[in-house]
């Protein structure tokens, strides 16, 4: 008789009956968390037990259970990772060791009808303590003894670190390659106070900020061109509020996961959602409906639907006449709005070039108020966009100008030729998508009384991600939903829009002049992916550096050189990893830096790619401050413990780090120098002093220690003290509890208000203030030459380059996971035992089959770039056609050290690299992560074989 023939009160061999053997389940758990596995103690250990709360053996697990509800100390802190969550933890401390950690649940309730704000947090941030005394952890400076890449090194002191980074920064900005300097750190919101520690030293030095919003691809594009505003979102709550939902491309329930309530709760409500997902999702299956467009395809899809908007006439009229451009005269013959200038309409404006014209209902020329020209800058609310009187949406005919007759269009009507394209074969064929049913989520979105799309990154990994954010943006100004609870279009993609804005921007950038690059082009230019580039996209983005629209650094210099890169410094960021094109990374770009120095506080792939590597405090070990975009409460890190080893702060490190180059630099005698760019001079002699120097009061080192920063980012945020207030929020507030904010400044357009969840666009909607684009308003039609050229002047589905990475057969896709926040909790052997412990690709039955592939196997995934080696799990909810490989493995987790970028090229569409209007960019120009070429992670082909398999 087998074991699964017993009933449970049959015994086997070992005299045990079944469900005496369940009981024993808690010994032998016990036994291995206690270093002894099951075998050691035997099968003849175990007793069964009748009288479960009586006297028995092994009780020693209700000590363990014990233990963990006994502490000497609680801190509350949370993690410094690009998430959004932005969640508040209480940590628990017993003999100087971190315990635990726990959600802290005390974020104060400002809606009573919406749930409850807590708690906050996921299945990561439960597990950060095993970082804390990780094998991983850095515990001392290191030095490369080995090739990059290899592992080897060589403990040495911080004195010896810090003096030689010293002496190769001095060298390099003596020799006036202060530019050849970078910093790489993302996401100021997720940790402030640690983004500034090292910006500010750079901006001191003269150095290069990196952008990295536009870099991981997470950036939409679309936004500032429709909105002039980047990313400017609901907090999570206002979900509630919705009728109507659409999650596209946004996996609420795998990367928003402190915020997937709101989601779920509004459909206990009665909101309808829907998911649009090319896979059947975690978050698909919670949805009322479920729409699986082709990779790619979202903006035919979206088109398609505001066809159907538009021709069943559910459109808004009323706010597309006052709050768009489609009223707006656009001439046929060179497909430029017609300037007020060219009729005689605006000589009294500032500038009659940049004021737009519309026609009354009398069908008289009037100019639209709040165009750029009558405004003193790009956001100017000194104007109002309110008519008085009512604009024509459809208008063709022709006008007088200084020139002679012109023919002219609306934007309307443009738009409405351009919609008819999407008819309802085209979308099914487009996109895979039923018609009735596209047609019908169309129609219901447009009548819902309040509806919102909850937009990802799934739209943004594609190489026409600004097309298809401008068209699923369509849908919401179509419909007029926005600025009121419950509308909009929300995209969250990181912490990247930081509510204390002005304290944390003048602690980064002291001296006020930034050196920002945008990391896309810096990286594709210094890489030599340029030189291999096809000729029409190389020729734009030398004329895009040739004009100053996009800057490049170091820049050239007079005789026409330009030095190469030397110096990088990375913390809080695993830039290395995350490189798009990474051979060319590493065989480009890697060695013309002759200094690359990574701040950790865990052993990385870019650490490994690293010279120098210094060991940071862990998120429990420091002070900082913590904000998202998702809610509006400021909460911080408190140091649980002292800093592990020889660890250190970031800003410790990087305040050490100026007082070593300062004493160096009065050792060796250097002069201070002169700015090429800035009106500034850089003396190395003072840096210590200014980078320890309160600049807003001038009080001498107020800012030695990092809660010193903390304070100062509080103290000088509108948001957290707002002028004219008796009320602000200090740090000794924030660890008491939670705070929400004040005020939102002026980045943000709409104000917080008392028992409302915030809700964006409220400046523009209901106070009529100018929407900070060229024409004043959403902005639809773009009539820069390059879109022209390009057929890009309004939402267009276009296919993505053909056959990147080869001619293969399959779409290669690498979103976020579940398992880990980029590369952190990657490497967490926790969160490695609920997945499958190593890189995985998950490949759809069909394809799998036709390759002889079965669940498990190790396979290869390869193109024209390289090939990876991971193991092969069925996915029957992906859509056969495509490979998905969870992003953000790291490479020391592959066999041959190359990771899911090694097949994916970087390249970049050259609509992102304009400036509009050209002569001023007050609508689109350069600002790090607001405007700037993303890097593209989709639109990759390959193909994937048994290891083993031939090569050709």
């Amino acid at each position: 008789m087998s074991r699964n023939d017993l009933t449970d009160d049959e015994t086997d061999s070992a005299g045990i009956s079944r469900r005496d053997f369940v009981r024993g389940l808690g010994a032998a758990s016990l036994l291995g968390a206690t270093g002894l596995s099951f075998a050691d103690d035997g099968m003849d250990g175990l007793e069964a037990v009748d009288d479960p709360i009586g006297s028995y053996p092994y009780r020693d697990w209700e000590d363990l259970y014990r233990d963990e509800w006994d502490w000497d100390s609680v801190a509350r802190s949370t993690h410094s990772v690009n998430c959004t969550g932005s969640c508040s933890w209480n940590v628990y401390v017993k003999d100087g060791q971190v315990w635990r950690e726990e959600q802290a649940g005390d974020y104060p309730t400002f809606d009573e009808s919406l749930p409850d704000p807590n708690p906050r947090g996921c299945q990561k941030g439960a597990c950060y303590t095993d970082y804390v005394n990780a094998d991983q952890r850095v515990l001392h400076p290191l030095r490369r003894t080995g090739e990059r890449g290899e592992g080897q090194w060589e403990r040495i002191s911080w004195d010896e670190a810090l003096t030689e980074i010293a002496d190769h920064v001095i060298d390099e900005v003596q020799a006036g390659r202060y530019d050849a300097i970078s910093g790489f750190t993302p996401i100021p919101a997720m940790s402030p106070v640690s983004f500034a520690s090292g910006s500010r030293l750079v901006n001191l030095l003269g150095g290069v900020s990196h952008s990295f919003y536009d870099w991981y691809s997470d950036l939409p594009p679309g936004q500032p061109i429709t909105w002039g505003t980047q990313t400017d979102n609901a907090e999570s709550a206002d979900w509630h509020n919705s009728d109507y939902i659409i999650a596209w491309g946004s996996n609420i329930n795998v990367t928003r996961i402190p915020d997937a309530k709101y989601f779920l709760d509004a459909g206990y409500e009665g909101a309808k959602r829907v998911g649009i997902f090319t896979d059947y999702s975690q978050t698909a299956i919670h949805t009322d409906e479920w729409l699986s467009p082709h990779g790619g395809s979202d903006t035919a899809l979206a088109l398609g639907m505001a066809q159907t908007i538009v021709d069943e006439g559910l459109h808004d009229e009323e706010h597309l006449k006052e709050q768009t451009d489609m009223p707006l005269l656009v001439r046929e013959d060179t497909g430029k709005f017609l300037r007020a200038s060219e009729v005689g309409l605006a000589e009294d404006a500032d500038d009659p070039d940049k004021v737009f014209v519309m026609v009354d209902a009398d069908g008289n020329l009037r100019r639209a108020p709040g165009s750029l020209g009558e405004r003193d800058g790009q956001k100017d609310y000194s104007l109002s966009i309110e008519l008085d009187f009512d604009p024509q949406l459809s208008v063709e005919r022709s006008v007088d100008t200084d020139e002679g007759s012109v023919a002219v269009r609306s934007v309307w009507e443009n738009l409405t030729d351009e919609l008819s394209q999407y008819t309802p074969d085209v979308v099914h064929e487009e996109t895979g998508v039923g018609t009735n049913t596209y047609q019908r989520v169309a129609r219901e979105f447009a009548e819902a009384d309040a509806a919102k799309i909850i937009h990802g990154k799934g739209v943004n990994d594609w190489y026409h991600n600004d097309l298809g954010n401008r068209a699923i943006q369509l849908l919401v100004t179509l419909t007029g939903n926005l600025g009121d609870p419950g509308t909009g279009l929300d995209h969250y993609v990181g912490q990247e829009k930081i509510w204390s804005f002005h304290g944390w921007k003048v602690l980064s950038f002291p001296t006020g002049n930034v050196r920002g690059v945008p990391t896309t082009l810096w990286t594709y230019f210094h890489a030599g992916i340029l030189d291999n580039t096809d000729p029409d996209t190389a020729e734009k983005i030398r004329e895009s550096i040739d004009k100053g629209w996009m800057p490049v650094y170091p820049e050239e210099r007079e005789n026409g050189s330009r030095p190469d890169p030397s110096t990088m410094f990375v913390w809080r960021g695993n830039y290395f990893n995350q490189a798009k094109g990474n051979v060319a990374l590493e065989e480009q770009l890697w060695p013309k830096l002759d200094l690359v120095v990574d701040i950790n506080f865990r052993m990385d792939s870019t650490a490994m790619y690293s010279d120098i590597v210094l060991p940071a405090a862990s998120h429990y070990e420091k002070y900082d401050l913590s904000e998202t975009d998702m809610h509006t409460y400021v909460h911080p890190f408190t140091p649980a413990v002292e800093p592990l080893g020889e660890a250190k702060t970031d800003w410790e490190i990087f305040r050490l780090l100026a007082e070593k180059i300062q004493e160096r630099a009065q050792e060796r005698g250097v002069e201070p120098i002169e700015d090429r760019k800035f009106d500034r001079t850089i003396d190395l002699t003072t840096i210590y002093d200014d980078y320890v120097r309160d600049w807003e009061t001038g009080e001498e080192e107020g800012l030695v220690e990092d809660k010193a920063a903390a304070e100062f980012i509080l103290e000088h945020s509108e948001e957290t003290n707002p002028e004219g207030s008796d009320e602000q929020i200090t740090f000794d507030d924030i660890d008491e509890q939670p705070q929400r904010f004040l005020e939102a400044g002026d980045h943000w357009s709409s104000d917080i208000k008392d028992g409302e969840a915030y809700v964006p666009w409220q400046d523009y909607v209901h106070d009529k203030n100018p929407w900070p684009t060229f024409t004043g308003r959403q902005q639809y039609y773009i009539d820069h030459d390059w879109y022209l050229e390009l057929g890009e002047e309004l939402p267009t589905h276009k296919e993505g380059p053909e056959n990147t990475g080869g001619d293969y057969p399959l779409s290669y896709n690498t979103p976020h996971g579940r398992w880990s926040i980029h590369s952190t909790w990657r490497d967490d052997p926790k969160m490695l035992r609920l997945q499958r412990g190593e890189p995985v690709v998950y490949i759809n039955p069909e394809d799998a089959e036709e390759r002889g592939i079965e669940d498990g196997d190790t396979v290869e995934v390869y193109n024209d770039l390289g090939a990876v080696e991971v193991q092969a799990k069925i996915y029957p909810s992906s859509e056969p056609g495509t490979v998905r490989h969870f992003f953000s493995w790291e490479k020391f987790q592959y066999p041959d050290r190359d990771n899911f970028n090694t097949l994916v090229p970087m390249y970049m569409k050259p609509t992102q690299l304009v400036q509009y209007p050209e002569d001023t960019g007050e609508h689109l120009h350069f600002f790090p992560n607001y405007w700037g070429p993303t890097g593209v992670n989709s639109d990759v082909r390959v193909d994937v074989r048994p290891t083993g398999g031939d090569t050709e």
